[in-house]
C-alpha cells in the first residue's frame, strides 16, 4: 500500500473506528478544537488587519490602481529594454500613464462592511498555514513513523505554493486585468464608475484563484500516490493541457494582448512540467516499495 492510500486510510479510520483508543465522538471533539484554534488564529489576523486597515487599504488593496505600482514600473522598464533590442517595440506602449478607476459606495453601511469583510478575508488568507498545520496535527497521530516523514513537508510546500500563487495573482494577474477592464469602454457616453464591492471581489477572486491554481503539484502528488495519475499519462496529454492552460490564462486576463496572456500562462506551464516531475518521483518510490514488499 503506497503512502497516499495509507494517508487516506488513516483519515478514514480516524473517524470510523470506535474500537481504537478514542471513540468517534472523541475524534469529533478533537477535530472541533483544531478548527477552533484555526478560527482563533484567523480572528487575530483579521483584528490586526482591521486596526491597520487604513494603511493596508491604501498601500495594498488600492496599490494596483496607482501608476507607480511595481508591476507597471517593471512593464515600462521591459518596454524600454525591448525597444533597445528591436525598434519594432515602442516603450510607451508598455508604460501605464493613467488608470481610470473611480470607486463609489451606494450603501449606508457599505464602507464598514467593506472593512469588516476584507479584514476577515485577509485574516483567512494569512491563517492558511496555521489551518493546514492544525489539520496535520489531527492526522499525524494516525500515521506510522515512515508515513509521518513522507508527509512532514505537506504544510510547508502547500503554504509556499499558495502564497507564491497569491503573489503572482496580486502582482501579475490583478494589475493586468485592472489595467484592461478599467480602460475598456463600449461607448464614450458611458462613464466607468465601479462599486467598491465589485473592485474588492475582483481583486480577491483573481488573487486567491491564482493561489489555488498553484496547488497543482500538491494535487498531482496525492493523485499519483493513489495510483490515479502517472507521468506517462501527463506527458501524453500535454497538448490538451496546453490548450486548457491557454484558455485559463485568457479567462483570468481578459486582455486581447497575446503577450499578456503568455505572461500569465508561462507559470502555469512551469507548474505542469513540475507536476510531471513530482508524479515521476512518486511513481519510482511506489515501485521501489512494491519491490521491497515482494
Amino acid at each position: 500500500m503506497n503512502i497516499g492510500s495509507k494517508l487516506i486510510k488513516a483519515i478514514r479510520d480516524k473517524g470510523n473506528s470506535i474500537e481504537g483508543e478514542m471513540s468517534f465522538f472523541e475524534h469529533l471533539e478533537a477535530l472541533r478544537w483544531h478548527f477552533l484554534r484555526s478560527a482563533f488564529a484567523v480572528l487575530v489576523f483579521a483584528i490586526v488587519t482591521f486596526i491597520y486597515y487604513d494603511d493596508i487599504f491604501k498601500n495594498i488593496i488600492m496599490a494596483p490602481t496607482h501608476t507607480d505600482f511595481w508591476t507597471y514600473r517593471m512593464m515600462c522598464n521591459a518596454g524600454a529594454a525591448l525597444q533597445n533590442f528591436n525598434s519594432y517595440f515602442k516603450a510607451k506602449s508598455f508604460c501605464v500613464e493613467k488608470i481610470n478607476v473611480k470607486l463609489i459606495n451606494t450603501e449606508l453601511a457599505g464602507q464598514f462592511n467593506l472593512q469588516l469583510n476584507s479584514s476577515i478575508m485577509i485574516g483567512l488568507t494569512l491563517g492558511i498555514p496555521y489551518l493546514l498545520f492544525e489539520i496535520w496535527r489531527f492526522i499525524r497521530p494516525a500515521l506510522h513513523e515512515k508515513e509521518r516523514k513522507a508527509a512532514s513537508g505537506f504544510v510547508f510546500y502547500s503554504s509556499f505554493l499558495f502564497f507564491l500563487g497569491v503573489l503572482f495573482g496580486y502582482y501579475v494577474v490583478t494589475p493586468l486585468s485592472i489595467r484592461f477592464l478599467a480602460s475598456y469602454t463600449v461607448s464614450d457616453t458611458i462613464e466607468n464608475l465601479f462599486s467598491i464591492d465589485s473592485y474588492i471581489s475582483s481583486v480577491t477572486m483573481l488573487t486567491l484563484l491564482a493561489g489555488i491554481v498553484f496547488q497543482l503539484p500538491i494535487v498531482v502528488y496525492i493523485l499519483s500516490s493513489l495510483g490515479i495519475l502517472t507521468p506517462k499519462f501527463m506527458r501524453e496529454k500535454r497538448r490538451y493541457a496546453t490548450v486548457i492552460i491557454l484558455v485559463i490564462a485568457a479567462i483570468i486576463t481578459p486582455s486581447p494582448d497575446a503577450l499578456t496572456m503568455l505572461v500569465v500562462a508561462m507559470p502555469l506551464f512551469i507548474l505542469y512540467e513540475l507536476s510531471i516531475i513530482v508524479s515521476a518521483v512518486v511513481q519510482r518510490r511506489r515501485k521501489r516499495e512494491e519491490l521491497n514488499a515482494e
